[in-house]
């Protein structure tokens, strides 16, 4: 007995060792975006298998009040748009699967898009693997954060720089006239 059960122990063993074949999909955990903008929603993926050409993209989305699900999107060889829904003529492709981007864009958004996206991607062999979630929350106005204050601190530099510039040419200008004058004046007492 112990010699049949030594030749399978290797048999079973490096299999263990493998990992299993599989797709990571990668996306925003949460998004806050105003009343009425488009967003471009980001889902990236890994896959340990060579980008098929059954390559297939599903995007669903779930209501804050968890009602079933809705399809918003989906790719197989190509985009293709939804005929009917609440996202129907509201989404658009934005990905490159080259570069492993399976991005949406969403048009006009509104308080009725507040709820939980899902991407997912199969790429045979790997048909399994984690699902992308973004909750999106649509609000009135935008929160000051950080990309705020670098947009209002690099606004201000450029104001401050454009201040400068002026200064410093009209400083300029009032030397050379006060010079052309010297000028004149000398030469009207030769």
């Amino acid at each position: 007995i112990p010699r049949l059960s030594l030749p399978l122990i290797p048999a079973v063993f490096p299999a263990a060792l493998w990992p299993a074949a599989a797709v990571e999909v990668h996306t925003s955990k949460e998004v806050d975006a105003v009343n009425g903008t488009n967003l471009r929603l980001k889902c990236t993926f890994s896959s340990s298998s060579p980008i098929s050409q059954h390559l297939s993209v599903t995007w669903n989305f779930q209501p804050e009040d968890l009602s079933s699900h809705e399809p918003v999107f989906y790719y197989l060889k190509e985009p293709y748009k939804l005929s009917a829904g609440r996202f129907k003529e509201r989404i658009t492709w934005d990905g490159n699967i080259e570069r492993n981007d399976v991005s949406i864009v969403i048009w006009n958004l509104q308080p009725t898009d507040n709820g939980t996206f899902t991407c997912q991607v199969k790429n045979p062999p790997d048909v399994d693997g984690t699902i992308g979630e973004v909750r999106l929350r649509v609000v009135q106005k935008v929160h000051f954060s950080e990309i705020h204050f670098l947009a209002v601190a690099i606004g201000s530099a450029c104001v401050l720089m454009i201040i400068v510039v002026t200064v410093v040419i009209i400083c300029r200008h009032h030397r050379k006239k006060a010079q052309e004058k010297r000028i004149e004046v000398a030469d009207t007492e030769l």
